[in-house]
């Protein structure tokens, strides 16, 4: 008797080898069979009369075979089967390509099912290598709503599709209703098992639909469920409770006043790491808003209580710039200051180390460097991580051990939709710098094709000649000859400004260079020895030079939204009125209108929903860096509505049983447990 944890192997029909393909699927055991849900659907429900059917159309006809089906052997590897069927209407010229095995599944006289393209020429309607099946098969491939499976090599749809249909015929009574009774009343949701059957097998559109929203809200209050736990658990971690010294004495030392929402960041901030519980806050802005400012009221607040801050970023260049920047900053008011980076000469690093293990040191900033295993820290209480994204959840967890239950700060530059942020960062508390410093420039930005290049020339000219610097931005390293659409690379297109511009001096970086080679590029672009930085997008993050006031954007309909706005948030950090030129000779109407976004709005959260409008929460983490487990049906995108109802119930649960201890929620538990075990890696 077979049962959820049942091996696939050992369902009829799959056996060793056709289980090591599903496997490759990520498909081991019946529950995650029948978890496996169509990526698409074809409605083969109803049947056209022949002489209804149009040419390009995909369609069901119920048809008589008319004459034996003939096989004739064209050359060697080319064999074909022709006949011709016949309904009331009219007929169709019915041909199958190397497949000689289904002249004998075809008998003179006898009615079947089709579903293929027609092809119409003059009066003649043909259908090359359709789908069939005799009119009266039961649970067939025609006649009904078809579910279509991503499939691997070995594998076929009707073969899935039979494997699931037996895996729900075994254990659809078994599967346990993991939502509570009055969840699923209050939101009207389908029952447990036809959620199941109809995402597989739908009685029509109307259950699809149905079973779609159930099993997408089950997804999302599960993920919301552990969430959840996962922030109580934290909540109730204890850590060193620092005293809240006087922020008026910080705020007083500083050169410039703090925006309303900066201050109410820190505010935000202190009163966790005063709480006695471990602080986990998320600080996210727009490029420019002053993110560092509140990490270092945070760092001030450490050295106050005679404790360690960390402060760890994702490149050496960026990690230089923020040491220079609170050097500044932090050293006059008494703090002493180190840095720790792979690229410092091993005596250097030595030292740094020593004052680390010893607590001379209140505040260290560096890279990867900052977690090796050799690096000791005395009293660790605050680590930053800037950036967050671009760090995997090891490395973060890595530093984060360093100290007894230290206070965690993450910072991102990348503006993400708050209903999104609960999600993604649902175990940490979110603090939104939603204005940015007085001064900061406004990028004024237009969008232009191929014709506008001798303006543009022009325009490179005139700002390098009263001293401005230019970031060029492409979408590739070099020239790609398979491709179709010619796009611009960085390593031909620096070549082509040196030649274009012989006065002006023209640097190029990429993330093929080495680390070294890379950082030492940018590091003359920032000290002014080049007029001219063509890039890929690894200068995305980073950097501030105050000199550089126009951007320029090659091939831009390849980019995100929020990639565009984080790439033009490299200019207008200065005094300079500041420009960002999108160059695309795009003319589909989708990426015209993501890029008069980007024309109209500097407003980095405008821009964010907007993308995840477009394109869904991938672009905003690219590689699965984000800290999810992989959703299987519910996208973040789209399912806002149902996202925020699952958040919102799941957290009245939580309220009335934290633990998930009842033995009405033992299924919903266990769920939660196995969502933990199976994304290990993947939770922050």
């Amino acid at each position: 008797m077979a049962d959820l944890s049942t091996d696939i192997r050992y369902i009829k029909g799959i056996g060793e080898k056709k289980a090591l393909a599903l496997n490759k699927l990520g498909v081991f055991s019946l529950h995650d069979l029948i978890s496996y849900y169509p990526r698409r659907y074809e409605d083969r429900s109803s049947f056209k009369p022949i002489a209804m059917t149009m040419s390009d159309e995909n369609v069901c006809i119920q048809a008589i075979v008319a004459d034996t089906p003939r096989l004739s052997r064209i050359r060697r590897g080319l064999d074909i089967v022709k006949f011709r069927a016949v309904d009331e209407s009219g007929s169709v010229d019915i041909t199958y390509f190397n497949q000689s095995y289904v002249k004998d599944q075809f008998v003179c006289g006898e009615q079947y099912n089709f579903y293929g393209k027609i092809e119409v020429k003059g009066a003649r309607r043909s259908m090359t290598n359709p789908v069939h099946e005799k009119s009266d098969s039961v649970n067939g491939v025609t006649g009904r709503i078809v579910p279509i499976y991503r499939l691997s090599a070995g594998l076929n749809q009707r073969l899935l599709q039979q494997a699931v249909r037996q895996g729900l015929d075994q254990c659809l009574r078994f599967i346990p209703d993991v939502l509570p009774a009055e969840v699923v009343e209050s939101c009207q949701l389908a029952q447990c098992g036809f959620a199941y059957e109809n995402i597989h097998f739908p009685a029509d559109f109307e259950a699809l639909e149905l079973a779609r929203r159930r099993l997408i809200f089950e997804e999302l209050f599960v993920l919301a469920c552990a969430l959840g736990k996962m922030r109580e658990e934290r909540v109730r971690e204890s850590s060193i409770p620092l005293k809240a010294a006087d922020m008026t004495e910080f705020y007083a030392a500083l050169p410039f006043s703090l925006t309303g929402a900066q201050r109410r960041a820190i505010e935000e901030a202190l009163a966790d790491m005063c709480s006695g519980s471990v602080m986990n806050r998320l600080v996210q802005g727009d490029v420019g808003s002053g993110k560092t400012m509140v990490a270092a009221a945070l760092i001030w607040q450490c050295w106050k209580n005679g404790l360690m801050s960390a402060y760890m970023a994702p490149t050496e260049i960026l990690a230089e710039q923020h040491y220079v920047n609170l050097s500044k900053l932090l050293e006059p008011m008494g703090l002493r200051i180190a840095k720790l980076t792979g690229a410092m000469s091993a005596k250097e690093k030595r030292q740094v180390k020593a004052l680390l293990q010893s607590g001379e040191i209140d505040l260290v900033i560096g890279t990867h460097a900052l977690f090796s295993s050799d690096v000791e820290y005395k009293n660790l209480s605050l680590v930053i991580t800037d950036e967050q994204h671009r760090f995997g959840v090891k490395q973060r967890s890595a530093l984060i051990s360093k100290g007894a239950k230290p206070h965690v700060l993450v910072m991102s530059a990348t503006p993400i939709p708050r209903t999104l942020a609960l999600i993604i960062y649902g175990d940490l508390d979110v603090s939104v710098i939603d204005e940015l410093p007085p001064g900061r420039q406004k990028v004024d930005t237009f969008a232009v094709d191929e014709s506008y290049r001798p303006r543009l020339n022009g325009f490179i000219k005139k700002q390098c000649a009263v001293g401005r610097q230019v970031f060029v931005v492409c979408p590739m390293v070099e020239e790609n000859e398979e491709l179709t659409v010619k796009l611009k690379s960085a390593q031909e297109h620096a070549a082509a400004l040196a030649a274009q511009f012989p006065e002006l001096r023209v640097g190029c970086v990429h993330g093929r260079m080495k680390a070294k080679d890379k950082d030492a590029v940018m590091a003359d672009f920032v000290s002014g020895e080049l007029d001219i930085l063509v890039a890929t997008t690894v200068i995305e993050v980073g950097v501030d030079v105050p000199n550089a006031a126009l951007m320029i954007i090659e091939n831009a309909e390849r980019f995100g939204l929020s990639q565009l706005h984080q790439l033009r948030g490299r200019v207008g950090r200065g005094e300079h009125k500041s420009y960002c030129i999108l160059v695309s000779d795009a003319e589909n109407e989708e990426s015209r209108a993501r890029l008069k976004i980007m024309c109209d709005t500097n407003d980095g959260f405008k821009i964010s929903e907007e993308d995840l409008r477009l394109r869904g929460p991938g672009d905003f983490f690219g590689s699965r860096q984000h800290g999810l487990p992989e959703m299987h049906l519910a996208d973040l995108g789209g399912d806002v509505n149902v996202l925020q109802k699952a958040q919102t119930e799941a957290k009245l649960l939580l309220e009335r049983d934290e633990g998930l201890e009842l033995p009405e929620h033992r299924a919903l538990k266990e769920r939660v447990e196995r969502l933990f075990t199976l994304s290990s890696d993947s939770f922050n």
